[in-house]
């Protein structure tokens, strides 16, 4: 399981336009904030989020919280413009979180809700941290082919499952992944730098807490696969795995202690967080 949730498609009749909705917001706010004269910093600061949130927002990146459209709204004399989204904003989210197929409903729900997420990844980026180009690319070169409606789909899906990263109090969020994750172009060049760029921001938070397994490690407790660990409000830890669509979701106490163990030994063999953010820039720096 790399994160990215291995989603199955639907009917036509059940593909809707979230993803244009969100980008479509995104390009208002930006206009809305330069006719006003406010740089992003400006913006974050009264909104009361990051300078990154809002830069996010306006790319179609992250998904413009009702909170953040309400408080928006007349900072940027959109008139009510905003605030007349906020519902079917609400109701895209909504959709959003129970669209997801039967087998991995419950560990979304359980996702959005828990109080602490830890993420192994091997092959691709997780889909928490995923750009929409690069979910796009991802999800694009699946087999069997999907079609564009259903792809623009589950892009939208995806980064719907994101505003975990904005909760507050937030949620205990760590990552790490494997060094080859960013090492490998997906989507291109340019797909490739931006995921970078976007990995290197949120790492940045200190709310987030992001290391990188090097590929200098000859061997590490988990070279078998990616998991998750996922702690719910007021219950035991869980553990997640996924293998080619096959999902598994672990509430064994003694099986959930291996993993717990295999992540707590990953991380002290990786890179520390800044060293792992300074490796980002030197990838970056590559390109």
């Amino acid at each position: 399981m790399s994160g990215n949730v291995e989603e199955r498609p639907e009917r036509p009749s059940e593909v809707d336009g979230t993803a244009h909705l969100f980008r479509a917001l995104g390009k208002i706010i930006k206009v809305l904030r330069k006719n006003a004269g406010l740089s992003q910093a400006e913006l974050a600061d009264i909104a009361h989020c990051s300078e990154d949130l809002v830069s996010s927002i306006e790319r179609g990146v992250r998904i413009p919280q009702p909170d953040f459209l309400l408080r928006a709204d007349p900072v940027l004399g959109a008139g009510g413009v905003l605030v007349a989204a906020v519902d079917d904003v609400r109701e895209a989210l909504a959709k959003a979180r129970v669209r997801h197929p039967d087998w991995f409903r419950d560990f979304a729900k359980a996702e959005s809700e828990a109080v602490a997420l830890h993420y192994y990844g091997v092959q691709a980026v997780p889909g928490l941290l995923q750009t929409p180009a690069y979910a796009r690319a991802v999800i694009r070169h699946r087999r069997p082919v999907w079609n564009e409606e259903t792809i623009d789909k589950w892009v939208a899906d995806r980064l719907a499952r994101q505003v975990i990263l904005d909760k507050w109090p937030p949620t205990t969020i760590s990552f790490v992944l494997e060094e080859g994750i960013l090492l490998r172009p997906t989507g291109g060049l340019d797909v490739h730098r931006e995921q970078l760029r976007h990995i290197r921001s949120i790492a940045s938070r200190r709310t987030v807490h992001l290391q990188v397994m090097p590929l200098s490690e000859e061997e590490h407790p988990s070279l078998d696969g990616a998991f998750t660990l996922l702690t719910p409000k007021g219950r035991r830890e869980v553990a997640y795995t996924e293998i080619y669509g096959h999902p598994r979701v672990i509430t064994d106490p003694e099986e959930v202690r291996v993993y717990t163990e295999r992540y707590g030994i990953i991380r002290a063999m990786a890179l520390t967080p800044p060293e792992s953010l300074e490796r980002i820039e030197k990838l970056l720096g590559e390109l």
